[in-house]
C-alpha cells in the first residue's frame, strides 16, 4: 500500500463497534452519510441474529421467502450495491468504512476507490490478492454476492474471501465490506425458488477464514487504523 493511499495515515479513525438486528445496523450505516460533517469512521457491525441482507437494487424473486423464514432469517437491504450475503453469528466479519468526500483515501474513480479497503483487509488476515480489474460476473453473482468479484475485493487462491460494496453521496463515501468466515453455500441453495446455476459453480467460488480467527482478524484490522 503506497504511503499517500495508506487508510493509517495522517487523520484518525473514528473506530465503534455496534451490535443489534441486521436491518436497525443497515440504517445506521446509512446515515453515516446524512451527517452535517462526515468523517472517517470505521464501524465493526455485529448482527446478532443471521439475516438475509440483499443488495441496494437486488430484487428478491431468486429467494423463496418461506423458505428464508423457515431458516430463521429475517430479510434486510443495504443501500450499497451488490447482491445477497447472510450475514450474523459465525458468518461473516462485517465491517464498515466510512470516508468524507476530499479525503486522502478518497478516488472519484469508482472502481479504484476500493482498493485501499481490500489492501487493508489483506493484510488484517494476512494475505491475499487485491482484484483490481473490471466487474466479473455470472449467473449466480446476480444472486449471492460471494459469487463475483469486483474491485477491491480480496481471493485467496482464487476463491474469494471479502466483499466490497460501496455507496457515494456528495459527502463522502461508505464501503461495506464482509469477510467470510464460514462458506456455506448450501444454505444459500435451500433458499433459491428455482434453479440459478451449477451447485458445484457456487460451492467453488468461495472460501472461509475458520468462525476461530474472527476476533484475531478483527483485532489486527482495527490496530492497521490506529
Amino acid at each position: 500500500m503506497s504511503a499517500d493511499r495508506d487508510p493509517v495515515g495522517a487523520l484518525a479513525w473514528e473506530v465503534t463497534e455496534r451490535r443489534g438486528p441486521a436491518d436497525q445496523l443497515h440504517l445506521a450505516a446509512a446515515r453515516a452519510l446524512d451527517e452535517a460533517a462526515v468523517v472517517r469512521r470505521v464501524n465493526v457491525q455485529i448482527a446478532d441474529r443471521p439475516a438475509l441482507i440483499l443488495g441496494s437494487h437486488q430484487s428478491e424473486h431468486p429467494f423463496d421467502l418461506r423458505a428464508v423464514a423457515a431458516a430463521g432469517l429475517e430479510v434486510a437491504r443495504r443501500q450499497s450495491g451488490g447482491s445477497a450475503v447472510i450475514v450474523g453469528p459465525g458468518r461473516v466479519l462485517w465491517v464498515d468504512f466510512v470516508i468524507p468526500a476530499g479525503d486522502p483515501l478518497w478516488d472519484e474513480d469508482v472502481g479504484r476507490a476500493t482498493w485501499w479497503v481490500g489492501e487493508l483487509w489483506s493484510r488484517a488476515i494476512g494475505g491475499g490478492e487485491v482484484w483490481r480489474g473490471p466487474m466479473r460476473s455470472s449467473e449466480w453473482s446476480k444472486v449471492v454476492c460471494f459469487a463475483g468479484l469486483g474491485p477491491g475485493e480480496v481471493t485467496v487462491g482464487a476463491r474469494k474471501i471479502v466483499g466490497v460494496s460501496q455507496r457515494r453521496t456528495r459527502r463522502g463515501a461508505l464501503f461495506q465490506t464482509a469477510a467470510l468466515l464460514e462458506w456455506t453455500p448450501e444454505e444459500y441453495l435451500g433458499l433459491l425458488a428455482g434453479e440459478v446455476g451449477s451447485a458445484a459453480e457456487l460451492v467453488a467460488v468461495a472460501e472461509g477464514l475458520g468462525s476461530g480467527r474472527g476476533p484475531q482478524v478483527v483485532a489486527s484490522l482495527v490496530s492497521l487504523l490506529s
